[in-house]
């Protein structure tokens, strides 16, 4: 899996991105934050580093017409398959490192899966606690690390063992703050009340792993290094890697556990 905060990806990768990561992945994910966060008819929320919005979508249907829903990504490819997708949301452009919005504009600020790109991690933080009203929710979704994730484990094993270095920091950073003690942290560095960080054992749900291997690969820029030959190498080592994920009704359904991490902005 892979984000939009620290690259631009092409149209093709964001169309992949929406195609295969969003019903394998992140739909699962969206209505657990969205609930978690509390999100209410006629609130204000923003959902930072929306990639192709699934989250903002969620929170759109929660909000309703008497609210207000902005969708802010750095990538403008991830935007253009947004709009597409949905066109009563306002997708905006934008750095979390610095939101283009006034202090306390938002009764709930939402991330999903992005802040492990973010190079400044506490200051994105501080920016979400910035835009969120004083007594206003913000919620973070990461994967669990690495250690935590079998399946995951596995395949960046296997992928790194084909493609090299570049591979495992494409892959690697994608489960980079999952640790419980790390989050706390940087709530307190960021002034944010932490209210709860809960675990999901989630499932990723693929057809197979061909379509896991396809999904992770053309929807991120490991498309850039993976030749034919190297691919074929990662699609059949994953299969034989990853054959105890299959279930009864033959589908791939390996298991992906979260942290969903619940705030509010403190008093310094």
């Amino acid at each position: 899996m892979t984000g939009g905060e620290t690259f631009q990806i092409s149209l093709e990768a964001a169309e992949a991105y929406e195609a295969g990561f969003v019903p394998a992945l992140f739909a699962e994910w969206a209505p657990l934050l969205v609930g978690a966060a509390g999100v209410r008819p006629g609130q204000m929320v923003l959902d930072v580093a929306c990639g192709t919005g699934i989250v903002a979508r969620v929170a759109a249907d929660r909000a309703s017409s008497a609210g207000r829903v902005v969708g802010l990504d750095l990538n403008e490819a991830m935007l253009t398959v947004a709009r597409r997708v949905r066109t009563d949301i306002e997708w905006r452009q934008g750095d979390v490192a610095n939101l283009p919005f006034s202090d306390r504009s938002f009764d709930v600020v939402l991330c999903q899966m992005a802040l492990m790109f973010f190079p400044d991690k506490v200051g994105a933080m501080r920016e979400l606690r910035r835009v969120c009203r004083d007594r206003g929710t913000i919620g973070i979704v990461v994967p669990a690390e690495l250690e935590a994730q079998p399946a995951y484990r596995a395949f960046v094993e296997v992928a790194s063992a084909e493609v090299g270095p570049q591979a495992r920091a494409l892959l690697g950073s994608y489960w980079s703050c999952g640790r419980i003690d790390d989050l706390t942290e940087w709530c307190a560095a960021a002034d944010l009340e932490l209210v709860d960080i809960q675990t999901h054992d989630g499932t990723a749900r693929f057809g197979s792993s061909d379509e896991l291997v396809a999904t992770e690969v053309n929807g991120s820029p490991l498309a850039e290094l993976v030749d034919a030959v190297s691919y074929e190498q990662i699609r059949l080592r994953t299969e034989r890697a990853l054959s105890g994920f299959v279930n009864a009704d033959g589908r791939f359904e390996p298991p992906l556990v979260g942290r969903i991490l619940i705030a509010r902005p403190g008093h310094p």
